[in-house]
This record gives C-alpha cells, sequence and structure tokens, in this order.
C-alpha cells in the first residue's frame, strides 16, 4: 500500500531471565508505533527505561517475546538469521559509544567495508565504496587505513555512521548516537545526520535522553516509562503541551535559552526513584510518582489511547493535561 509505514511495531514485547530463578524481566512491554519513510521517530525516557532494548530488538540483535515487527509491509519479528540476512541491507544501527563499537584490531577500511562483503561485493569495490564513504561523513580518505584509536570521539562516530550507511539502508536505528560526545560534536553529529537524512532520504529511529537534541533532530516523540509508551506525537504538539505527567516532568528539566523564563519556570519533581522492572507496580507504572495518581490509578494501566478529538497524539494516563 502507498501509505503503509516503512516499519511498524505493534504490541513489542522483550523479556529477559530473571536471575536465580526469578520471574523474567519485561525490558519491553507491548510497544507500538510507525516509522514513515523519510522520518524521524525520537524515542526519549530515563536510563533503564527500555529505549536501546527496543531499537536492538527492531533490528533483531535481540530476540522479540511477543508482538510483531514489520518492515515494509514484511514480518520480521521471527525471520530466520538467513531469511534476514538480505533485509539486514535496509537495516542498520548506529551505537552509543562510537569506541567500543569499533573493532580495535581492525583498520578504518575493513570497518566500513566488512558488511559490503558480508552482502557479495568485491574486495576492491568494497574499499572504494568506504572511501567514498569517509568523504560523505566528513572524514579525510587517506586515513581509511587507520585504527580506530587514532581518531577522535566525533570522529569514531562518524566512521559508525559511515559503517551503517555502507549498505543504503532505508531505516537506521540511532541509539544515543551523540550522548558520549562534548556539545560541540555533539552539533557536528546532529548535523551530519540530518544532512544525510536529506540527501538518501532516510528513516531514523533517534534514541536519547536529551530532549533538547530530540526537539531538534525529530518529527514525532515517544516517551517510554518503564517499557511502555505513555505518550507519542508530533514534535511540536508534545513539547508546547504534553499531556502525560511525566512527560511534563521530563520537559521541566530541560534548560531554557531565556534566563528569565529559566529563572521563574516551574520544576516538576518526581517522587522517588523509577520502579525496577522486575517488580512493576501494579495498575500505572507511573503511579507511585505521579502527583496525580488516583485509585483507578493503582489499579487498572491506561491503553494508549487517542489524546483529544481530532488529535494524532496518543497518551496513557487515565487523566492526560488538556491544553
Amino acid at each position: 500500500m502507498k501509505n503503509e509505514p516503512l516499519l511498524s511495531v505493534r504490541e513489542l514485547t522483550t523479556t529477559y531471565p530473571g536471575r536465580r530463578r526469578a520471574a523474567p524481566i519485561r525490558a519491553v512491554d507491548g510497544v507500538s508505533f510507525d516509522i514513515t519513510a523519510g522520518e524521524t521517530l525520537g524515542l526519549v525516557g530515563e536510563s533503564g527505561c527500555g529505549k536501546s532494548t527496543t531499537g536492538r530488538t527492531i533490528v533483531r540483535l535481540l530476540e522479540p517475546s511477543a508482538g510483531s515487527v514489520r518492515y515494509d509491509g514484511r514480518d520480521i519479528g521471527h525471520l530466520s538469521q538467513r531469511e534476514l540476512k538480505p533485509l539486514r541491507k535496509d537495516l542498520q544501527m548506529v551505537f552509543q559509544d562510537p569506541h567500543s563499537s569499533l573493532n580495535p584490531r581492525q583498520t578504518v577500511a575493513r570497518i566500513i567495508s566488512d558488511p559490503l562483503l558480508v552482502h557479495g561485493s568485491s574486495a576492491a569495490d568494497a574499499r572504494k565504496r568506504a572511501a567514498e564513504l569517509m568523504e560523505l561523513v566528513g572524514l579525510i580518505p587517506e586515513h581509511i587505513d587507520r585504527y580506530p584509536h587514532e581518531f577522535s570521539g566525533g570522529q569514531a562516530q562518524r566512521i559508525g555512521i559511515a559503517r551503517a550507511l555502507a549498505t543504503s539502508p532505508r531505516l537506521v536505528v540511532a541509539d544515543e548516537p551523540v550522548s558520549a560526545l562534548d556539545v560541540s560534536v555533539q552539533a557536528q553529529i546532529v548535523n551530519l545526520m540530518e544532512r544525510l537524512q536529506r540527501e538518501l532520504g532516510l528513516a531514523y529511529l533517534f534514541i536519547a535522553h536529551d530532549l533538547s537534541v530530540v526537539k531538534r533532530v525529530c518529527d514525532r516523540v515517544a516517551v517510554m516509562y518503564l517499557g511502555r509508551i505513555v505518550e507519542i506525537g508530533d514534535k511540536e504538539r508534545v513539547y508546547a503541551a504534553p499531556a502525560h505527567p511525566y512527560t511534563r516532568a521530563l520537559l521541566s528539566a530541560v534548560p531554557l535559552p531565556d534566563p528569565v523564563a529559566e529563572r521563574t519556570r516551574e520544576r516538576i519533581t518526581l517522587l522517588g526513584d523509577p520502579p525496577s522492572p522486575a517488580a512493576p507496580p501494579p495498575g500505572c507504572a507511573f503511579h507511585p510518582r505521579c502527583p496525580k495518581a488516583q485509585a483507578v490509578c493503582r489499579t487498572e494501566a491506561p491503553p494508549l489511547r487517542i489524546g483529544a478529538p481530532g488529535e494524532a497524539r496518543q497518551v496513557a494516563c487515565h487523566f492526560p493535561e488538556t491544553a
């Protein structure tokens, strides 16, 4: 179908085995969202909420426990590795730590060309393509035979991006791609990713905890809490009028460029720490920290539903804010 999303995730669940006969841990618990061609969806939330696990499950670095992942209309969540291999060209990932994601014993030429060699390119063609990709991401092609430790953090992340682009993917999962970098270098990588998206028509799942970066990069935003999406919608709408109490609290912590507004605005402080995914609370997972929690929140988990009539945004809250 013409309007079918490039990626469609429905009720995705990923569990880890519990320690010492404990119950399995649901790191991702019934997550659903779509990404269209050329779009960037931001996935945000506190550390440990399941963002990275979601991204790794989508590209099948982790196996889903339940639910479906449909890419270009085809369910890829349960394909064998042999069946999945041709599709891996279209689905690539950029990792959080640029240096730990690169093999220190391989040259840049080998790191970038490896995906091409796996998919049948000759060594000469793969090396030529690697040099072209280095230039595309702003690196000097003559440095192709250097090793990762000879590059700065920002340069190493550019190498990771070049590797992800080697097979000409349509969707890139970027897992905290700038969080390990200095602020000035973050801006360079963000600009690079935006330019590559325009030039190559890429779609991104942009996983981050820095909401300022997400606002700059993304078209839509999905907010995760304890393995579930609690709010998802257009970036401008979510940032201007967050409907879920957790989203409001996250946004209240984002620094404002106006010093006067920064001093006078209300900062929302949540009670306590996030519950453990090994022992999630009953009902709404956010209710122990929610200033609006009522009796129903302690017993019934709210479904993700349309926030207001005529609005595309979805909110999982019994008492969402209304603008």
